[in-house]
């Protein structure tokens, strides 16, 4: 384990406000990075034959349950080869983006990433950062507050049942500077965006620390 997996879920280009906070803390990082686009290349989303190929004889698969398992296969010793996460994941509708969704399904699987039978999950305790923008605001007092499920959602799949020691670095008012309803938040964004970007750095010196800690 001594690389840095990379998912990076939003659908902007490199100037997108995730990308952008995520190079700060790659600014942090100084070890090996592997990275998936899943705007670039997208995940395939889960399928009958995926799930099914979980549960049968690998001896007895049809030829599509053989690329499912290999898809899964792939994800799954990518994810458990990784010694630290950073994962770029903007709020969509409330939610993670659908791409991401597609990522979680075919590697979270029971077994194999999470739910043991012998002990912990392989990757518990390995330090994960979520990076995530939103274009309005999900705080304590805010009229959206309380709608951000996304948050929620990963606590459950990534710290709970995958075990990562799972940190959040999120973005507010990311639409102020195009929305002219919002412009009136730009000041808000300026700040929340640059605390975003000091928070992501320190994020990334604290990931290389640990994997030197872990390597001595």
């Amino acid at each position: 384990m001594s690389y840095l997996l990379h998912i990076d879920a939003t659908s902007f280009d490199v100037e997108s406000i995730s990308r952008r906070v995520a190079r700060s803390f790659l600014d942090g990082w100084t070890g090996e990075v592997v990275h998936r686009d899943l705007a670039a290349a997208p995940i395939p989303h889960l399928t009958a034959a995926g799930i099914s190929a979980r549960l049968n004889d690998p001896a007895r698969y049809t030829p599509a349950e053989t690329e499912a398992a290999a898809l899964q296969d792939e994800l799954v010793e990518e994810f458990l080869g990784a010694s630290g996460f950073l994962f770029t994941v903007p709020l969509y509708n409330y939610g993670m983006p659908s791409s991401f969704k597609a990522w979680l399904d075919q590697t979270v699987i029971f077994g194999r990433t999470y739910s043991m039978p012998e002990g912990p999950p392989p990757a518990a305790g390995r330090p994960a950062l979520v990076i995530s923008s939103r274009g309005g605001s999900y705080g304590p007092g805010a009229p959206h507050e309380g709608r951000d499920h996304l948050i929620p959602n990963l606590r459950e799949s990534m710290e709970r049942e995958l075990g990562l020691d799972l940190k959040f670095v999120t973005v507010e008012f990311g639409l102020a500077p195009v929305v002219p309803v919002l412009a009136q938040f730009q000041g808000l964004h300026d700040e929340s965006l640059a605390q975003a970007h000091a928070q992501a750095r320190q994020h990334g010196e604290n990931f290389t620390l640990r994997q030197s800690a872990a390597m001595t």
